[in-house]
């Protein structure tokens, strides 16, 4: 354990109102406009000032997916969680980064509980002050995070989040190094225009970056994709096979791809007559073969319900299935293991030391059990800079994960809409990661279907710069345009 003392000084919440170039349908949501939270710590370690900032979207429908919920409320509720999150961890202190987190995490825990906040929203807000908390020490000790991790310099006791592992550290399970790249695999929204002749005069989008998946495959050279699916199933056969064409035509034969069920299913029993109908198509029989797994097609009310293990285990050839918005809690991860899921996702704001806890745990599983197939995918969110997508791709980068959906360049002008000094230093300190677009501005820089990380890997938690916050709004005078 290190010998640190380390303590929250202060944390403060700026937020801006960010526009898509293109709507991002994703389930029972169409983002368009979204604002975007920063979180700044001051933290004192060993006597000296540190500073840590964080950042996310706030996406509706996502953490609740209540399609009776205003989105303005679902906004302010996503607002209501980081402050409290930000005002618990005033005062925090502790001799790492980990005890900190978890004292945070349990209060706000408790606190959500009492509010009727389901965990995965709950600890929405835990993460961005765990993330700006984690960035802050690493500043502090010179190193970046997968460092740190190497040399359990963060304090990580993984015993704590999962028993099983007692007596091991990050160290174990992680790869001696972090991912110098990373395969972009493009979400396919299910209002995504698959060629360019299906875009209408009206919708075309004139900034320089593709908009159909056909010129995305060629402008990116992509070879890793996300299919959403509505659960409708004549709507969903006729999609992904209208998708399984432009693909086949356009990314060559060394192609993947995941299929997101947005959590569309009520029981495995409905998913599986989905999925075989699927299945059964003879023209898909040989795109199926470069399938991944499958996200989430359970909803969350049911996904970790005792009777799926009976419906898993009566189904042998079933393809390989993780959870997603289930992970909302500590105990979620070994509870979709024991019904017979194959793994999790990771996003940052689902919580980087859990995150990482269940990482070592998949592994873990894996080495037991080499006979059975096991995963932890990485999922976005239409992340976006400058700060959010380079802390999520830095602990991606640490995990091992090499196939991570990426689509906030797809859904979002690059950094356009951020302050010029903003847009100078990030071509500046991470020219491997982003590029300068015809209209001037830095988008993310995907080449050959991947992202280079280097950059990343040198700084604290990604970010290889600091970000004046207040050139955002305090979020006491912040008014969602939505």
């Amino acid at each position: 354990m290190p010998n640190r003392a380390i303590s929250i000084q202060n944390c403060d919440i700026h937020l801006t109102n960010l526009e898509t170039r293109m709507p991002f349908k994703y389930g029972i949501a169409t983002m368009i406009r979204v604002p975007q939270a920063f979180v700044r710590v001051r933290v004192i370690v060993d006597g000296n000032v540190s500073v840590g900032v964080a950042a996310d979207l706030l996406p509706p429908k996502w953490f609740t997916k209540d399609p009776e919920k205003p989105v303005a409320e679902e906004i302010g509720e996503m607002m209501r969680v980081i402050q409290h999150a930000s005002q618990l961890s005033i005062g925090a202190s502790g001799e790492s980064a980990f005890d900190i987190w978890r004292e945070i995490h349990d209060k706000q825990s408790e606190w959500g509980a009492n509010e009727n906040l389901p965990p995965l929203l709950a600890h929405f807000g835990t993460s961005l002050v765990e993330r700006a908390l984690i960035e802050a020490v690493c500043r502090a000790a010179g190193a970046p995070f997968w460092q740190m991790l190497a040399q359990n310099r963060l304090g990580v006791r993984l015993a704590a989040i999962h028993p099983a592992l007692q007596g091991s550290a990050p160290s174990n399970f992680l790869p001696r190094t972090p991912l110098e790249r990373i395969t972009a695999r493009h979400t396919i929204g299910l209002a995504d225009p698959l060629l360019d002749d299906q875009i209408s005069p009206d919708s075309r989008v004139t900034d320089g970056l593709p908009q159909s998946l056909a010129a995305s495959i060629q402008a990116y050279g992509l070879k890793h994709f996300k299919i959403k699916v509505t659960g409708h199933l004549d709507h969903d056969l006729d999609r992904i096979e209208q998708i399984a064409r432009v693909v086949t035509e356009n990314a060559g034969v060394n192609f993947r791809f995941s299929i997101d069920g947005n959590e569309q299913f009520k029981s495995i029993s409905d998913f599986r007559e989905f999925w075989e109908a699927i299945a059964r198509r003879k023209n898909l029989k040989e795109f199926l073969k470069a399938l991944l797994f499958v996200e989430q097609p359970l909803h969350r009310d049911v996904a970790l319900n005792e009777q799926v293990k009976e419906m898993f285990t009566g189904w042998t050839d079933r393809p390989p299935v993780i959870i997603d918005e289930s992970d909302g809690d500590l105990d979620r991860l070994p509870k979709a293991l024991e019904l017979g899921y194959a793994g999790t996702s990771h996003k940052n704001c689902k919580g980087v030391f859990k995150g990482l806890a269940n990482r070592c745990l998949i592994t873990w599983k894996a080495r037991q059990r080499p006979e059975e197939q096991f995963l932890m995918s990485g999922e976005d969110l239409a992340t976006i800079g400058p700060v959010s997508v380079l802390q999520d791709l830095a602990v991606m980068a640490t995990l091992g994960i090499e196939s991570v959906e990426r689509n906030g360049h797809h859904y979002f002008a690059g950094l356009s809409m951020f302050p010029a000094d903003i847009r100078e230093k990030i071509l500046k300190h991470h020219p491997d990661l982003y590029r300068k677009s015809a209209a001037g501005w830095p988008t993310l820089n995907v080449r050959d279907g991947e992202v280079h990380l280097d950059s990343l890997n040198r700084a604290a938690l990604g970010v290889g710069f600091s970000v004046d916050v207040e050139q955002f709004t305090p979020i006491d005078q912040f008014r969602a345009k939505v």
